[in-house]
């Protein structure tokens, strides 16, 4: 038998499941059961997993899978999950959506898609990334882009960029270069002999070329996220 907030957090959590596919933070949780403070949270998820409805998945944030759901909920059952469930009580039960594991990644604010701006130095909140959308190598950070320079790559102004850390890029990429150590731009990247290119995918904009002391790349573009 659950006690009532429990239940909630349960259904909570298989709504936002079924409804964006990634599990809700703890922050969103307090907030949904009115508690003051996460540790609270912290006790309602334990005793879940510990009656046999959630796992928390290692080494991953965020990362929840429902195992089944009492029959106040609609009694699913998750298939990757079946083998346990089956141990708590009688199968028979619907598949439940798959989980998908998601990360939360610091936004360290606002990137040019246009000309370069400020350098970015600070995190001004957190996003939840999809897992599979990051390298098993490398730490990541995440840029809100401000600017239309790059919409023919698909970049446009609002959008979330997930970028890996590194100093190295081939000929092509999309990359977060910082320009004469204080301004940053989000832009393809091209090296001639000593030169490093900076082009927009816009007409509109020109190809800026810099000498390569003065251009460091601080990023690769590995993925992005729209919200409509």
């Amino acid at each position: 038998m659950l006690t009532k907030k429990q239940l909630d957090l349960l259904d909570f959590i298989h709504i936002r499941l079924q409804e964006d596919g990634v599990p809700p933070s703890f922050d969103e949780m307090k907030v949904a059961l009115d508690l003051r403070s996460k540790s609270g949270i912290h006790r309602l998820i334990t005793a879940l997993e510990e009656r046999g409805f959630i796992r928390r998945l290692a080494h991953r944030a965020r990362a929840i899978e429902i195992i089944r759901l009492p029959e106040s909920l609609g009694g699913k059952t998750s298939k990757a999950a079946e083998p346990v469930a089956r141990a708590l009580e009688p199968a028979n039960h619907v598949t439940a959506p798959a989980m998908i594991a998601a990360v939360e990644l610091p936004v360290m604010g606002r990137i040019a898609a246009g000309v370069p701006i400020e350098a970015i130095n600070q995190v001004s909140h957190q996003v939840a990334v999809p897992a599979s959308m990051l390298s098993a190598q490398g730490q990541h950070f995440a840029l809100e882009v401000r600017g239309d320079s790059m919409i023919e790559a698909g970049i446009n102004d609002g959008d979330i960029v997930v970028v890996r850390e590194t100093a190295v890029a081939d000929n092509g990429d999309v990359v977060v270069a910082l320009v004469e150590g204080q301004e940053a731009t989000l832009k393809r990247i091209y090296r001639n002999g000593t030169t490093i290119a900076l082009e927009a995918a816009n007409p509109a904009y020109e190809t800026r070329r810099y000498p390569q002391d003065q251009v460091k790349v601080q990023g690769r573009l590995v993925g992005l996220i729209r919200s409509y």
